[in-house]
């Protein structure tokens, strides 16, 4: 795009640049919004069906517009900040975590060679920047003075921490699979398994990781089993409990964009991304997004399916799950991955 605007325009190469990827940003954010929006919804709707109830059906045809309605609510009511609070942590809390969100969208690919920053450490970008999430968390809680929201900060900066270990020795095998950071390489790695199959899920060493990973994404959300951050029973609404209106809604949009995130990193790391389940020609008619969005709409499902029917953990068995199970587990398949590529690509040594 940079290339179409100097050319065809005369621009400087610099405006170029900065047109096509303010241009390329907003292809992902504005799409996001709505996305957001719309999951909620579907969240909603799912939920209320495996309860057997109706879920939103009154604002607009089917209750599409409830997600609408329910923003302009909080839009019109009054930014409330307590009188103890820091009020420059207060506000900059929610920002920090809608602006998390959106900032991992850069490097994920949605098609061959599509994507935001097409970089060769999108993998170590993706990691580094989604931990910077726990901090809007933590202000919040710490900013708000008060003693319900820093529970929640404390709850959530041991389980971030937990959760994201074994993430980066999951990732590490998929790494080593893979040879590259890059995760428009790492989908391209998982052609052709077996002659007609696509994605990580089908290798009996990285199978168990995907199952892993899929487990850490809902800590890592804060999504039920392990919504402790939030756990109404104890903690009023968690680190979000002292605010209102849009500071309120930010949180919410970070939370579904982080969701949408998740279900596109475990589509891409381990499900193929935007290649076809299977390696067959005509398949690869369909456009790569298509592929990648399918993907992440069924893992969406399986998000709110676990939402809907798992009660939540005690701290201490979350805490047991990440540091007993999943990090000797994610440690033990580091070696293991790292073993049959030794025989397999090098060689025994003679």
């Amino acid at each position: 795009m940079t290339s179409f605007f100097t050319y065809r325009f005369g621009w400087d190469f610099g405006i170029s640049w900065f047109v096509a990827t303010l241009i390329d940003i907003l292809l992902i954010a504005l799409p996001l919004m709505l996305a957001v929006a719309m999951i909620i919804y579907v969240d909603r709707k799912i939920w209320a069906s495996m309860a057997l109830r109706r879920g939103p059906n009154v604002v607009g045809p089917f209750g599409l517009l409830q997600s609408f309605a329910d923003g302009l609510k909080v839009f019109l009511q009054e930014t409330i900040i307590p009188i103890a609070a820091n009020k420059t942590l207060f506000l900059l809390a929610p920002i920090i975590t809608f602006t998390v969100a959106l900032i991992v969208w850069a490097v994920v690919p949605f098609a061959k060679d599509a994507s935001v920053a097409n970089i060769n450490v999108g993998l170590l970008y993706v990691l580094a920047a989604s931990s910077l999430g726990v901090y809007g968390i933590i202000l919040a809680g710490w900013s708000s003075n008060s003693k319900y929201p820093f529970y929640s900060a404390i709850r959530a900066a041991a389980q971030m921490v937990s959760y994201e270990v074994a993430i980066g020795f999951v990732l590490i095998s998929v790494v080593l699979y893979s040879g590259s950071f890059n995760l428009g390489a790492i989908v391209e790695n998982q052609k052709g398994y077996y002659g007609f199959l696509n994605g990580h899920w089908c290798n009996p060493l990285l199978f168990p990781m995907a199952v892993v990973f899929f487990i850490s994404s809902l800590a890592e959300t804060q999504r039920a089993p392990f919504d402790l951050t939030e756990a109404e029973s104890e903690l009023v609404a968690g680190y979000q409990t002292e605010y209102s209106s849009m500071s309120f809604a930010l949180f919410w949009l970070g939370e579904y964009a982080n969701v949408i995130l998740m279900c596109a990193l475990n589509a891409t790391l381990f499900w193929g991304g935007y290649l076809p389940p299977l390696d067959i020609g005509f398949l690869y008619v369909v456009p790569g997004i298509v592929w990648l969005l399918l993907k992440m709409a069924a893992f969406f499902f399986l998000f709110s399916w676990v939402k809907a029917t798992v009660p939540r953990y005690r701290y201490d068995q979350l805490m047991r799950l990440g540091w007993k199970i999943f990090l000797p587990m994610s440690l033990i398949f580091v070696f293991l991955v790292s073993g049959y590529l030794m025989l397999v690509r090098v060689g025994v040594p003679a």
